[in-house]
């Protein structure tokens, strides 16, 4: 049992310092339960973009964990973008922001983890003017007359990437 234990501390540390380019994320967590596979779970959910991230381990060594974006609701009307960070090519380097990390070890096998890397790029956008009784107002007409003249606002955009970490059991 303590080498187990061992071995999962030496996993760990390996794992985190494969990453270690990586800034710290804007939002700290500790290491999640560990997931039965076969077992749906959320990751997270990002009510600006109406998604939520579900995953499972598998149990198949090829594809060990499935990952996927699902949307929240029907009728929700999403602020931000999800994206593949692999296509987005999220980075420090091009202006993104590491926001979570979230990592979900396997209860089969401890030594194994998913590792899920939320990734933000940041917009600056200014409220919006005071109107002369004081306060912040969107008119319909205006944004549609920006919109319809090209003058879209940027929208906030989150990148989300899968990966498998540490060793994998027999």
């Amino acid at each position: 049992m303590l080498r187990s234990h061992m071995l999962l501390a030496a996993l760990l540390v390996a794992s985190s310092a494969a990453h270690a380019a990586d800034p710290a994320p804007e939002i700290k967590r500790a290491v999640a339960t560990p997931q039965a596979a076969g077992v749906v779970h959320t990751l997270r959910t990002i009510p600006e973009a109406c998604a939520r991230l579900e995953g499972k381990f598998t149990g198949n060594a090829g594809k060990p964990y499935e990952f996927a974006a699902m949307r929240t609701s029907e009728r929700c009307a999403p602020r931000a973008k999800l994206v593949d960070a692999a296509n987005a090519k999220a980075s420090v380097a091009n202006g993104w922001l590491l926001n979570d990390v979230i990592r979900v070890p396997s209860a089969a096998c401890p030594a194994r983890q998913a590792v899920v890397r939320i990734w933000r790029k940041d917009t600056k956008v200014a409220p919006p003017t005071l109107d002369a009784q004081g306060r912040s107002r969107i008119y319909l007409k205006d944004s549609m007359d920006a919109a319809r003249a090209g003058d879209l606002k940027p929208i906030p955009v989150f990148a989300a990437a899968m990966t498998m970490e540490g060793l994998a059991c027999k």
